[in-house]
């Protein structure tokens, strides 16, 4: 019978009791020690990462009351550069941490939004901003001692640690308050991009950390480091591309591939059982991402799940569910510590979504699937020399799959002219799209799900009482051109020459052949009406959000790809007498993609059929899906009169009010689900399209419910405004 037509006195005694010993189930999971559980104290919510508040003032029969609270604005969007907030705020003790477009990090009173400090790490005060990229910080973490309290976050390739009381940076943490992340991964990293977005997270007095690196060749390896959170000092480092004698090394075929091979880190943060002392994280695919003939072998531990002693960092298991990724299917957020039935037992798990659109549901002490996985052969044969593609790739039987994993000629979005669908099916057959996991090719390759999921960056919700994962998703298929690139040339070069030689090597992958872009990277056709040539050397130096910085090229490197990007003719005539690079067969690729290309139709409508984006309810107990909408609206649906979902970014939070909260969505609102049933309850329109996931907290007995509205992805307009609402009080 469904739940909502029981309303028995008896029912509501049990259902009592039941989120009594639920509420319980899931503090054990965090490892039972949250200072407010009325707040929302950590990233993703919680320690297990399930997006869950045990609140219940605003509920399925109130939440239409819902209105804007409070809102705060930072005043620092980059509306020409379309800058983003993708911040999941903290509450701690009524107040609020987060983060601004330009990296401060702010602290406001949570009931009112009133600003208590500010703190800017590019303030000259806080020390040099040398090798600081601007980039997204989805969040912060917070640790305590007495009436030492602190926040500890990323920005550039400094963690800093600064006073949670007044904003102050710590002096007795590393240098002056911040560490370099460059510092301590074992090989000299230096001029190479190295940053975080997500948080670490807290093990007492550790704070284990991951990065976000290049994914291109030339990229820092991503292992996963541990520091004492009162000195900064480095406790442990676990290798992700293992070392001679550890664990793992065997799985990749050339022996020195661990001394030049990148990637293979934990960008996406970490979930926490403090009972057990394990850390879980989610690791991402290692570099380059889309040819492998360097680093030929299964790849441990890129693209696995990792379970690590959080005192010491030693590896307690580990799953991998991509082998030889050449398809940047990293995982994408790191997983949720979950309590699952199966033949009437209670198994603690961890429950896993994929860009790949599966959820893969593990033993959380010993890294077994409690659903079978096959290992499923795939398509092997590959036009680019030198790849070795991996055999066999892990699918779960269940839970089923959350995002179509196919796209055939019968999947050609029907809303557009029957003509445009005849070219559009011409282009699909033109490329590999016979399987998720066909090899990247000079051809062309359809990548569906796309790099952005399926599941992505966001993370999902899970609610102990239904036992439903909820997980938004993407469905935009992209496609994968593959290159030869000229080997360096030895010859006299001018800068232009030079210039194309360089863009190939380091720029090609994410802005096209044509410097046209896609996706999330910018045209570059039209650069020199943007930038001068001290400008864009300045960008290439720093980076900015999805860019890295290119410090590894000396300054006549950058000047000549300079040269080329802005056309200009009197410096493109130069003699290039910059550095020759000695040939390297880890560095120097013989392919390279040719840019993040979406498969749209002429009029930038997606080319598969709707929804576009999802939002589904996964039952982990079953491994059915028990229910799945389409998330978000676009103009093209409101012309047909059919609801398609859009891309979002930005995940959901799961209330004891039988509520799911998300935003995510291009078109700029807010909405209430019934957790049970999917039903939509309520929406509001925001001041900017909010990226993120909202935080649920209460203030001395009212709830609320935030969410950061930074716009600036799918070519909406940026914003600066935290937004909370609350059911309004009684006159």
């Amino acid at each position: 019978m469904p739940l909502q037509q029981v309303s028995r006195q008896p029912f509501l005694f049990y259902k009592r009791s039941f989120f009594i010993l639920c509420a319980a189930v899931a503090m054990a999971a965090c490892g039972g020690k949250q200072p407010n559980s009325d707040q929302w104290n950590v990233y993703g919510g919680n320690k297990a990462g399930t997006r869950y508040s045990s609140l219940t003032q605003i509920d399925t029969g109130n939440v239409q009351q819902l209105a804007v609270a409070w809102t705060y604005h930072t005043h620092d969007a980059d509306t020409v550069n379309h800058s983003q907030i993708q911040c999941n705020p903290i509450i701690v003790d009524n107040v609020l941490y987060g983060s601004t477009p330009q990296q401060k990090i702010f602290a406001l009173d949570a009931a009112t939004g009133k600003q208590k400090w500010v703190f800017d790490p590019l303030d000259k005060k806080s020390g040099d901003a040398s090798f600081f990229v601007m980039n997204n910080i989805r969040g912060v973490s917070y640790w305590a001692s007495g009436d030492d309290k602190r926040i500890l976050f990323t920005a550039g390739a400094y963690l800093y640690a600064i006073s949670a009381t007044d904003g102050k940076p710590i002096p007795a943490f590393g240098n002056k308050g911040r560490i370099d992340l460059h510092d301590g991964l074992g090989r000299d990293v230096s001029q190479l991009f190295v940053t975080n977005t997500s948080p670490g997270i807290i093990y007492k007095d550790l704070i284990i950390t991951g990065t976000r690196v290049d994914e291109g060749a030339n990229a820092a390896p991503g292992h996963i480091r541990a520091y004492d959170v009162r000195t900064g000092k480095q406790q442990w480092i676990f290798h992700t591309i293992p070392q001679p004698g550890e664990p793992g090394y065997e799985t990749w075929e050339d022996p020195n591939a661990w001394k030049h091979i990148g990637g293979a880190n934990c960008w996406s943060g970490f979930t926490l059982d403090e009972q057990k002392g394990i850390v879980f994280a989610a690791v991402g695919s290692a570099s380059y991402d889309f040819y492998g003939g360097m680093r030929k072998g299964a790849n441990l531990y890129a693209d696995c799940m990792l379970a690590l002693d959080a005192a010491t960092g030693k590896l307690v298991w580990h799953f991998q569910d991509i082998h030889h990724d050449l398809w940047d299917k990293d995982i994408p957020t790191p997983p949720a510590l979950v309590t699952i039935q199966r033949d009437g037992k209670n198994i603690e798990a961890v429950a896993q979504p994929t860009k790949t659109g599966y959820v893969f549901v593990l033993d959380r002490a010993t890294g077994k699937p409690l659903y079978d996985v096959k290992e499923v052969p795939v398509p092997t044969v590959s036009d680019l020399k030198g790849e070795k593609v991996y055999p066999t790739q892990p699918m779960p039987v269940l839970p089923k799959p959350f995002a179509r994993q196919h796209m055939s000629e019968e999947d050609i979005n029907p809303l557009l002219s029957a003509a445009e669908q005849d070219s559009l099916k011409k282009v699909l057959q033109s490329l590999h799209h016979d399987n998720m996991f066909d090899p990247p090719s000079q051809t062309g390759t359809l990548i569906f799900p796309g790099y952005d999921g399926g599941a992505e960056w966001s993370g999902p919700a899970f609610d102990q009482q239904t036992g439903l994962l909820y997980v938004n998703a993407n469905e935009m298929p992209w496609i994968l051109h593959m290159k030869e690139v000229k080997a360096a040339q030895q010859q006299a070069e001018n800068w232009l020459q030079a210039g194309q030689r360089l863009y190939q090597t380091n720029c090609i992958t994410c802005h096209g052949p044509e410097r046209k872009g896609g996706g999330n990277y910018p045209s570059l056709v039209e650069a020199n009406k943007k930038y001068n040539a001290l400008q864009l050397d300045t960008l290439l130096l720093n980076g900015r959000r999805m860019m890295p910085a290119f410090r590894q090229l000396s300054l006549q490197e950058r000047q000549a790809i300079a040269s080329f990007i802005l056309d200009n003719k009197k410096a493109q005539a130069t003699v290039f007498t910059g550095p020759k690079a000695a040939p390297d067969s880890f560095l120097q690729l013989p392919y390279a993609g040719t840019g993040y290309i979406k498969f749209l139709a002429k009029d930038g409508t997606p080319a598969i059929r709707p929804p576009w984006g999802t939002l589904s309810a996964i039952n982990l107990n079953t491994g059915n899906i028990d229910w799945q909408i389409p998330l978000g609206q676009t103009a093209a649906g409101e012309q047909h009169g059919v609801v398609t979902g859009t891309e979002n970014y930005g995940g959901p939070a799961v209330t004891a009010g039988g509520l799911v909260f998300i935003a995510a969505t291009s078109d700029a609102k807010i909405r209430a689900f019934n957790k049970h049933t999917g039903k939509l309850l309520w929406e509001h329109a925001l001041p900017a399209s909010g990226f993120a996931t909202p935080a649920v907290y209460a203030v001395n007995g009212k709830q609320y419910v935030v969410i950061a509205c930074g716009g600036g992805k799918l070519h909406t307009s940026s914003g600066d405004s935290y937004v909370a609402f609350s059911i309004p009080d009684k006159k």
